[in-house]
This record gives structure tokens, C-alpha cells and sequence, in this order.
């Protein structure tokens, strides 16, 4: 077969309006022609994507081709025909000009195209809900919950009645170098122990702290305790802060490098000593005590870290208070002063009187003695 029947068999395919790919540009319809020449079945394009379609249900573009001999001689139609090869090099192949992918070559995912997160050498898929991430929803009554997974057990947290306390966990930025993340822990946000269904309350914020936590920290941490202008009934449990600690996963355990307590009282003092036996030694290691804002400045910055107005203003009482009492020592150390060197010179006078009344009396007595 030559030449001419291969392009007579070529003009023969009947190519389908179907089998054009949306891609290309297609002819714009003249004016009473709407069709173009072309059937096209196609619906309107869908409003939503549908992901559970399978690939096998959705609508493909076919060429339909003549009908061709698949045997394997060499007869008119075979594949194997000399026909259908413009010269015989096209099917030469070269396996050495094939590239094959190294195995350096960063995979992708097909369906989300992200690649792997690292983290301590362990893959995680970047579509799998992270620990501590929540995911919001209303029920029935309009209550807002958040579902979250804390160590390998999924919780739920009653957002709407823990909303007026998420103050009480704000990230402060970072410190030295990397994401060593800052975390702020501010009790005065804490519920009063008078309210109505405290232990409800501070159940689910001990979830949402928790799981805020694993969310705000990625490498090495520090935790600062603002414990100024917090009335003793909003101190927590004792049970709340155990609990607190033995949820909480134990890579966050072994990353937090300082626990800073600003403003501390001798009830939270009590609280941590009371605390011990179930604290490891190396965790009380690493708490550390700053009685002034301005002091824990000089160990973090401060740009990013929220410090509430009351606990500022607790600070400037503070350091008036303190400043007045020393004021008030040297006042009266230094009026004390004139009266300590008047008692001073009297003592030295009665002294010195009491020398030469000696020194007389000796003298007449020797004077008699001799006589």
C-alpha cells in the first residue's frame, strides 16, 4: 500500500465533536448558526465539584479510527504493515536517551499535590489533621463545638462556654533563634470559682489550652506564667494543674526549656512545693521566679507577648509600693541618725567625767597614804 491509501484511510477517520479537548479554541458561532456544524451534547458545566466521581463514570473524547488487522503479518491493515511508518528510523529507540526518575526526586501526592512534612524523621501527610487542630460545628441548638485529638483520643470542646476565658492563652512571639515559640498563660482570664458550672468551664478549657499548646509550639518552648492581679478564687486546683501536666504529650514535656512564674505569692509557691511528688525534679529545674515586668524583659522580648492591664497595673502598684517602703527606710534611718550621735556624745562625756572622778579619788588617796 502506498503512499496515497494511507492519506485516503487518514481522510476517512471520522473525527467526533467529542473527541476535541475543551483546551483548544473553537469557533465562535456566526449569527443564526448556534451549532457551528458541530453536535455538541454536552450539559452545562456542573456548579460544585463533585470528588466522589470516579474517573471511569466521567465522559472521555474518543478518535474513532477504521477498523484495523491486528494480526501480526505484514498484510494490508496489519499493525505490523510498512504503511503507517513514514521512514523506518521513528521507531528506533535509544534506551540509554531515556530519563528515569533519581530517587532524590521529591514525590507528589496526586490528589492534594503537597509533599511530606518532616519532623523526627517520621513522615506526616500534610491532608491528616494535625494534634490540637480543631475542627468547628454547630449542632441543633446552635451550640459551637471543636473536635480535636489530643496524644491519640479525640476530644470535644464546648467553644461557646469557654469563650469569654481564650484570653487566657495567647502566643508571644519567639525567642533566640528558630521557632522557639513564647507561650503566655495569663490566670487572671481565669473563671471565678463562684461561677455557675465551674468545673464544666474549666473542663473544657483544660482542653482548649491543651490543644492550643501542641498548636503553638513547634521546636523548643518556654511558658510564662503572669500570676499578678489574680485573686486567690481564680487560682486553679491543684487536680487541674496535675492534670494539665500529665495530658500533656511527652515531647512537649521534654521541649519545654523554662517555666517563668511572674509576680509570684507564697499561695502559688505553696501550690508548686505541694506539687512535687508528682513533678519531676528536672520540671522544677527549670522553673523560674520574676517579681517585675520590667525584669522578665530582660530575658524575653517583649514585642509580641500581651500583658493584660490589670497585671500591668498590678506591676506599677507593685514598684510604687516598693519604692515608697524604701523611701520610708532610709527617712527613718536617716533621722535616726542625730539622735544616735547626741546618745553617742553623752556617752562619751559620762565617760569621761566618770575617768576624772576616778583619777581624783586616786589622787587623794595617795596623797593621805603618804602624809
Amino acid at each position: 500500500m502506498g503512499t496515497a491509501d494511507v492519506t485516503l484511510r487518514m481522510d476517512s477517520m471520522e473525527v467526533k465533536d467529542e473527541w476535541q479537548d475543551e483546551d483548544f479554541p473553537r469557533p465562535l458561532p456566526e449569527d443564526g448558526d448556534a451549532s457551528c456544524g458541530l453536535t455538541d451534547n454536552r450539559t452545562h458545566p456542573p456548579t460544585s465539584l463533585n470528588v466522589g466521581e470516579s474517573i471511569a463514570q466521567r465522559k472521555r473524547r474518543t478518535l474513532v479510527a477504521p477498523d484495523m488487522n491486528l494480526s501480526l503479518d505484514q498484510s494490508e491493515g496489519s499493525v505490523l504493515s510498512d504503511d503507517f511508518l513514514e521512514t523506518p528510523d521513528d521507531l528506533d529507540i535509544n534506551v540509554d536517551d531515556i530519563e528515569t526518575p533519581d530517587e532524590t526526586d521529591s514525590l507528589e501526592f496526586i490528589n492534594n499535590g503537597n509533599e511530606l512534612e518532616w519532623e523526627d524523621d517520621t513522615p506526616v501527610a500534610t491532608a491528616k489533621r494535625l494534634p490540637g487542630e480543631g475542627e468547628e460545628e454547630r449542632d441543633s441548638s446552635g451550640r459551637l463545638w471543636r473536635t480535636v485529638i489530643i496524644g491519640d483520643q479525640e476530644q470535644r470542646i464546648d467553644m461557646q462556654v469557654i469563650r469569654p476565658y481564650l484570653r487566657v492563652v495567647t502566643h508571644g512571639g519567639y525567642y533566640g533563634e528558630g521557632l522557639n515559640a513564647i507561650i503566655v498563660f495569663a490566670a487572671c482570664y481565669l473563671p471565678d470559682s463562684s461561677c455557675e458550672d465551674y468545673t464544666y468551664i474549666m473542663e473544657n478549657l483544660f482542653l482548649y489550652v491543651v490543644s492550643s499548646l501542641e498548636l503553638l509550639v513547634a521546636e523548643d518552648y518556654m511558658i510564662v506564667y503572669l500570676n499578678g492581679a489574680t485573686p486567690r478564687r481564680k487560682m486553679p486546683g491543684i487536680s487541674w494543674l496535675k492534670r494539665c501536666y500529665q495530658m500533656i504529650d511527652r515531647k512537649l514535656r521534654k521541649n519545654l526549656k523554662c517555666l517563668i512564674i511572674a509576680h509570684p505569692t507564697w499561695f502559688i509557691r505553696t501550690v508548686l512545693a505541694i506539687s512535687r511528688p508528682f513533678i519531676s525534679v528536672k520540671f522544677m529545674d527549670k522553673i523560674r521566679y520574676v517579681h517585675t515586668l520590667d525584669e522578665l524583659s530582660q530575658i524575653i522580648p517583649m514585642e509580641h507577648v500581651q500583658i493584660p492591664e490589670c497585671v500591668s497595673q498590678y506591676d506599677e502598684e507593685k514598684i510604687r509600693a516598693q519604692r515608697e517602703r524604701l523611701e520610708q527606710e532610709q527617712n527613718q534611718k536617716n533621722s535616726s541618725l542625730p539622735k544616735e550621735s547626741l546618745l553617742r556624745g553623752i556617752v562619751h562625756q559620762t565617760l569621761a567625767v566618770t575617768s576624772d572622778i576616778k583619777s581624783f579619788t586616786a589622787t587623794n588617796q595617795w596623797g593621805a597614804i603618804s602624809q
